[in-house]
């Protein structure tokens, strides 16, 4: 019996694309749906499963989770799903997510991870023929990002990210308008985003038996164990916010927690989805970690900030916490802004407080009629995954592929690097690297501690790759 893995294995050895139209094997025919892997069952995981709960033509089959009671959760809620859906399933679980990727029924993986946690399995999926739905950001260095592009190239995987927005119709009609030229020529764009507060517990805890703890802090550097730093413990508490999102050595704060999706947003608007900034000017403010010798802050990522990206054109990018919460595209015209407005994605999502943001605004409201242009952006509606299974049936890039993916976090950690170094830096984007600047180079990566690691994954799996 010709099945759709088979089918794939056939066209695939003849050098095609794999494309299996519905009529061959029937769009709902058992064969045809996507298995899924899932990773991480947190606070994004768990809203991710709920999406691919709603899609149509795949179902979930494993999940992989560092934390046994969060996986138990996970496979708890996916099995009453379907069962609901009168199409019960037995999800099985991985402690290790690399015997999730290792099964050869599954076709696709998604990434729910801590931001340290998703470059390296997205790299690892890749290179095992999993097409790839991942968390933003994309990587925790720029150097990571990269690694994680060359994968999906290189294997020919299909890649989402989870930058929604790109799913959103004022953002859609926003972008089109600026692509258009509704504004005229743009000078200028302000991104607002959020920032985090300092504090967290920093007392040393027993590790819970129930967490791999090694595992979980991956190629980071071994520190000692406390609630804090990870997540919470108490039963089924997976919509608070965790604190590791607040720590720099699992992430770069809100700069790229949500600059990931406004600084696409305006790549994609001005058409720099492949490129980045040339000039990186800015400062942070850093909570303290120390006190008379002392850590007397768990949390260190950066509270308030004011960054300012230069692009082609002399286009200035203003990021700035004083800004409200959305992107502005100012051009000869007039102006227009878009934002999630009174919406969240999560309980957690931080609000403009006073300030009753429209999802679409603009300084003459004109500016936002009739139809926009000659030039159609990639347009997709509704659930921003399914746009994933969507292009793993047909093998299209989706609206937001890996290398778009990659430069958009590329822009944030630059911005990043700007704060830390609070001096004017010059970036070439097509060498991905700093102009005569050897120590803002080598903010480039981070070292990773054995035996994890994505140049570790990389290196080997590229070595297998080539015999």
């Amino acid at each position: 019996m010709m099945t759709r893995r088979t089918f794939a294995k056939a066209v695939a050895a003849a050098g095609f694309p794999v494309i299996i139209p519905a009529r061959v094997l029937g769009q709902d025919a058992p064969s045809n749906m996507i298995q899924v892997g899932h990773i991480g069952y947190g606070r994004m995981g768990s809203g991710d499963v709920n999406d691919i709960l709603r899609c149509k033509g795949a179902k979930i089959v494993a999940v992989s989770d560092v934390d046994t009671k969060r996986m138990g959760y996970g496979k708890e809620n996916i099995e009453a799903a379907y069962v609901k859906q009168n199409a019960p399933v037995e999800v099985k679980c991985y402690q290790d997510f690399r015997e999730l990727i290792a099964r050869k029924d599954i076709d696709a993986v998604s990434i729910s991870t801590p931001d340290h946690w998703h470059s390296e399995p997205a790299v690892e999926a890749a290179f095992a023929g999993k097409d790839v739905f991942m968390q933003k950001p994309t990587a925790l260095t720029i150097r990571e990002g990269r690694l994680v592009s060359d994968a999906v190239r290189l294997n020919r995987r299909v890649f989402l990210l989870g930058s929604q927005q790109r799913s959103s119709e004022q953002f859609h009609r926003a972008c089109e308008l600026v692509r258009n030229g509704r504004l005229g020529k743009i000078s200028r764009i302000e991104i607002g985003l959020p920032g985090d507060p300092g504090g967290g517990k920093i007392e040393e805890m027993p590790v819970p038996s129930n967490l791999d703890y090694d595992k979980w802090l991956g190629s980071t550097p071994k520190v000692y164990y406390t609630e804090d730093r990870v997540h919470s413990q108490k039963d089924k508490d997976l919509g608070s916010r965790p604190g590791w999102l607040r720590c720099e050595q699992f992430g770069a704060g809100m700069i790229t927690g949500w600059g990931t999706h406004h600084l696409d947003i305006a790549h994609w608007a001005m058409g720099w989805e492949a490129s980045g900034p040339r000039e990186i000017e800015g400062k942070g403010n850093f909570h303290s970690t120390t006190k008379d010798g002392k850590p007397s802050s768990l949390w260190d990522v950066h509270g308030e900030y004011d960054i300012t990206l230069t692009y082609e054109g002399d286009v200035k990018m203003r990021v700035w916490d004083k800004f409200p919460n959305g992107v502005r595209f100012i051009g000869e015209k007039g102006w227009i802004f878009c934002s999630r407005g009174a919406a969240k994605v999560t309980a957690s999502d931080p609000v403009d407080a006073g300030r009753a943001l429209k999802a679409l605004d603009a300084s003459d409201p004109a500016l936002l009629e009739g139809d926009s242009g000659a030039v159609k952006l990639y347009k997709h509606r509704g659930i921003h995954i399914q746009n994933w299974f969507d292009c793993i049936r047909t093998r299209a890039e989706t609206i937001v592929t890996a290398e778009t993916a990659h430069r958009s976090c590329s822009a944030c950690l630059l911005a990043h690097i700007g704060m830390k170094l609070g001096r004017k830096l010059t970036w070439d984007a097509k060498a991905e690297k700093f102009v005569n600047d050897a120590e803002a180079d080598a903010m480039l990566a981070r070292e990773e501690r054995a035996p994890y690691g994505t140049f570790r994954a990389f290196a080997k799996l590229m070595k297998e790759k080539n015999g």
